[in-house]
């Protein structure tokens, strides 16, 4: 690993809990990683910690091999080699573009600093703006030549602490991933701090959500949306809801009974003595809910969201519990009106919902059929530990068949 964080903790003082608590994670070399969460999460705070601006009270970071942070140790972040590119991209507005791009260049010969000025502009795809003033260009075309006066000194590894937020939604997807290919191009280590998801999704080879300071997961996309490590990251990324449910076993078989209906060939689910009498929570996406007129399970739409090739309808079943569908946008039905769906789910994720481990409060934790074998955390799989590895174990989903209720 190029990035190595172990355990780590990062206090403030006068401040009763730190506002990084022990975090562990790993970057290889090339490799992008992204962190997400909602404010006041600590991921500026970890980001900081990386690059040397902030001391830590426990763990270490490494970088290469070598330890760069620990308590009462700490490398200067000048000899970390380490670039930044910050949220409002720090530009010197009486310099022009090549001057900005050219302002950690000052040990190299004055050709040898033109040509790589030359060459990270053509990389950010800005050749032939260097005569120009920041004021001159566009929210986007500043953002690049942030990035490449980051990347000109070649920094070992490269931190963006959310450098798309002053842009308008259209142009920050866009610029992700362009700013992704030119990093890729580079070859370039990055680490990247966004509370957007899809900035994280278009950005990412792996992404780590954080909640009060700690780590809950870290993982690539898939594994963050289809196999949450914890109750949080599961409502966090995407739209879904928590819907009661009992796992029974019926002719040698595991079957979860929703108010939707039963969900069957389950096979990563727990057997039913991993639960209290069985009951649990079953997290539904949004994308496992199929609009069907044919369906017999029938749901009133009480809210819908336009979102241009589809709606997302939020559906309250004649149960009293709801559930949200993205639906194909001709589909244009009244709020109000009632509307036949029906589950097509590829992987389910259970949650205890008393906690034998934790006074029986609401468990936080997924379980997986490793739960009821003797898992690494109560109530839940090795991912519980906080920390996933990006490597899952499990085998690949088998799609679940529905069957509506009587």
């Amino acid at each position: 690993m190029f990035l190595e964080i172990r355990q780590l903790d990062v206090q403030y003082p006068g401040r009763s809990t730190p506002a990084v608590s022990a975090v562990t994670l790993g970057l290889p070399a090339g490799d992008i990683g992204v962190l997400i969460g909602p404010s006041g999460c600590g991921k500026t705070t970890l980001l900081r910690a990386v690059a040397g601006l902030e001391p830590v009270s426990r763990g270490e970071i490494r970088l290469s091999g070598r330890v760069v942070s620990a308590p009462g140790q700490s490398e200067p972040a000048e000899r970390r080699r380490v670039g930044m590119v910050f949220q409002d991209y720090a530009l010197f507005p009486h310099l022009d573009v090549a001057r900005n791009v050219a302002f950690g260049l000052h040990g190299l010969p004055r050709a040898e600093r033109e040509a790589r000025v030359a060459e990270v502009l053509a990389l950010v795809g800005l050749s032939g703006s260097g005569q120009r003033y920041p004021h001159e260009l566009s929210g986007g075309q500043q953002q690049r030549v942030a990035l490449a006066r980051a990347l000109a000194p070649r920094p070992d590894l490269l931190l963006l602490d959310e450098p798309f937020s002053n842009l308008d939604v259209e142009l920050r997807e866009r610029l992700a991933h362009e700013v992704r290919n030119i990093l890729k191009a580079a070859n370039t280590t990055a680490l990247l701090v966004t509370h957007d998801q899809l900035e994280a999704f278009a950005m990412g080879d792996v992404i780590g959500v954080m909640h009060e300071g700690r780590l809950h997961q870290w993982d690539d996309a898939y594994n963050l949306y289809h196999r949450p490590a914890t109750r949080f990251v599961a409502d966090f990324i995407g739209h879904g809801v928590f819907t009661p449910a009992t796992l029974r076993e019926h002719n040698g078989q595991i079957v979860v009974d929703t108010p939707i209906g039963t969900l069957s060939d389950v096979s990563e689910c727990p057997l039913p003595c991993a639960f209290c009498e069985g009951q649990c929570d079953v997290l539904l996406r949004a994308d496992d809910i199929v609009h069907d007129d044919h369906a017999p399970v029938k749901a009133e739409i009480v809210r819908k969201a336009f979102r241009g090739s589809e709606f997302l309808y939020t559906l309250r079943l004649a149960s009293g519990h709801t559930v949200m569908a993205h639906v194909p946008s001709h589909h244009d039905h009244k709020v109000g009106e009632w509307i036949g769906i029906r589950a097509e789910v590829d992987h389910v994720v259970t949650f205890n919902r008393a906690c034998p481990a934790r006074d029986r409060e609401l468990c936080q934790m997924p379980c997986t059929a490793g739960a009821a074998a003797g898992s690494t955390a109560p109530g839940g799989n090795a991912a519980a530990t906080g920390q996933s590895t990006g490597q899952s174990a499990e085998p690949p989903p088998v799609p679940v068949t529905f069957t509506p209720l009587n």
